[in-house]
């Protein structure tokens, strides 16, 4: 499969900004809470039933997984917008004013195509997957920048143009096959793991009521959170309305505790009093230390909801499925040796049945009838895809496409014999925030949610239910909640 010519996309911004990145001082935060940056207030919640949701859905549950492009997964997926062969900017390379494209690759004219190589599930190398990280690999919108900077590993400067092989990832081809596999789902924020998971419990990381400033990357100190050591800060891009341009502000954020006025999810639910939980896996020093997102947000983390709605195992979810304790919506997070993320550790990647049990543990309860999965990865973890980000915003985003994978009864019947759906639409995470604000009547937080185009339309209310297939894995719901868990962090980037 050849790689087609990409659209030209609203790149002036970032091209900019990737030349020339600006570091200007700010005034940062400190310990205790509330930020420095200004105020955003809790939007007035509009009550009106969307079209994203239904009552017929009654439980959200979204499974977060780690650091992969769509194309990384799906290169060979038919009927999906992938490829098997990559672009990639030669060192000193100069191309024409006009960056004229070859019309047999669909590359950038100097650059080097590169057969993407079947490469193993459980990756060796970590490819940098910052914002500077980001910039790079987008190369101002051409897309070819993997290999020179940031996704060399051990001198490899090829290294992160890979797709996995099929074989090894069955059980999210067999749920593709089965439900929906969305081809065109784009992180929030070209950025890495700590404001992905901000990005899908609060739908950004704006700090201030004008929403000009918000996080960026990770905190300059662990863990990630109101647990962080005191002095610990943050980074922030700012938006300058005059220039329209993006400066990059390192390490002059606040401290990673924010107060009431950073609003999640979590202040829709509990306003409409909509049950929900955070099933997170225990690390060193405490639950929530390094790997959770809520142990950023105040309220929660010194409030009656740590330890209850936030949870120090993330197998918790099995026990409440057992006993008909399951919340409203769901969040659920994975101990390393099952997040896909690279060098899971000596026992490899069991991502993939991880995934397989909750789905099978949810599929065949009393839940499935008006239960809706989504299946997320939280950032590209620096490997190759060539659709450049449709859109530029005031926040560093959009970043690159990530999987997304929709399991219900009500889920999109494809063509296929087996009734897979591959949905095209462009989603964001503040699509899945929308679909969860839209089925439970809770209004918007205002940020990207408000803009983004709901994943309810990967669902058909007025069919008939559709029954549950068991997706066959290697390894047990019993094996995981039996396991040890490892008390790694999933990420530190």
């Amino acid at each position: 499969m050849l790689v087609r010519g990409r659209p030209k996309a609203p790149y002036a911004l970032l091209a900019v900004l990737s030349a020339a990145l600006s570091v200007v001082s700010c005034s940062g935060g400190g310990p205790g809470g509330t930020n420095s940056t200004g105020a955003l207030p809790l939007p007035h919640a509009s009550h009106h039933h969307g079209t994203g949701g239904s009552s017929l859905i009654q439980h959200v549950v979204i499974i977060v997984q780690e650091n992969r492009t769509f194309n990384d997964f799906f290169a060979t997926y038919p009927g999906a917008d992938a490829t098997t062969i990559g672009c990639m900017k030669v060192p000193g390379g100069l191309r024409p004013m006009h960056n004229h494209r070859s019309s047999s690759s669909g590359c950038p004219s100097g650059d080097e195509t590169v057969p993407l190589k079947p490469a193993n599930l459980s990756e060796g190398c970590d490819f940098g997957h910052g914002y500077h990280g980001f910039l790079k690999n987008l190369d101002g919108g051409n897309m070819d920048g993997f290999g020179l900077f940031g996704g060399a590993c051990h001198g490899k400067v090829k290294a992160a143009y890979q797709y996995v092989k099929p074989q090894q990832i069955l059980p999210y081809t067999t749920i593709a096959n089965q439900w929906v596999l969305a081809d065109h789902m784009f992180q929030t924020q070209g950025s890495g793991s700590f404001t992905a998971h901000q990005d899908l419990i609060a739908g950004g990381t704006m700090l201030n009521v004008s929403q000009t400033l918000s996080i960026v990357d990770t905190p300059n100190s662990t863990p990630w959170g109101c647990d962080a050591p005191p002095g610990t800060i943050t980074s922030e891009l700012k938006y300058v309305p005059k220039s329209g341009n993006l400066q990059f502000l390192k390490d002059k954020g606040p401290y990673p505790c924010f107060g009431p006025s950073y609003t999640t999810l979590r202040d829709l639910l509990d306003a409409q009093s909509v049950s929900w939980k955070y099933y997170s896996p225990p690390v060193i020093g405490g639950e929530g230390v390094l790997w959770n997102a809520f142990d950023a947000i105040s309220v929660v983390r010194y409030g009656s909801e740590w330890g209850t709605n936030v949870t120090d195992s993330n197998t918790q979810i099995f026990d409440d499925l057992t006993y008909n304790q399951l919340p409203a919506v769901s969040w659920v997070i994975p101990d390393r040796p099952e997040s896909d993320h690279p060098d899971p550790g000596p026992d490899g990647d069991t991502g993939p049945s991880w995934v397989a049990s909750l789905v099978n543990a949810i599929g065949q309860s009393s839940y499935w009838s008006s239960t809706a999965i989504i299946v997320v990865w939280d950032d590209w973890g620096g490997f190759y895809d060539f659709v450049p980000p449709p859109l530029t915003d005031h926040w560093g985003g959009l970043g690159f496409r990530v999987p997304m994978l929709v399991i219900s009864p009500y889920a999109v019947k494809g063509t296929s014999s087996q009734g897979g759906y591959i949905s095209h639409t462009q989603y964001e995470f503040g699509s899945i925030l929308k679909f969860v604000e839209d089925t439970f009547n809770l209004g918007s937080l205002g940020k990207t949610d408000a803009r983004a185009t709901s994943i309810g339309d990967s669902f058909d209310f007025t069919q008939t239910p559709r029954p549950f297939q068991q997706i066959p894995s290697s390894r047990s719901r019993s094996y995981f909640m039996h396991k040890k868990p490892s008390t790694i962090p999933v990420d530190t980037e």
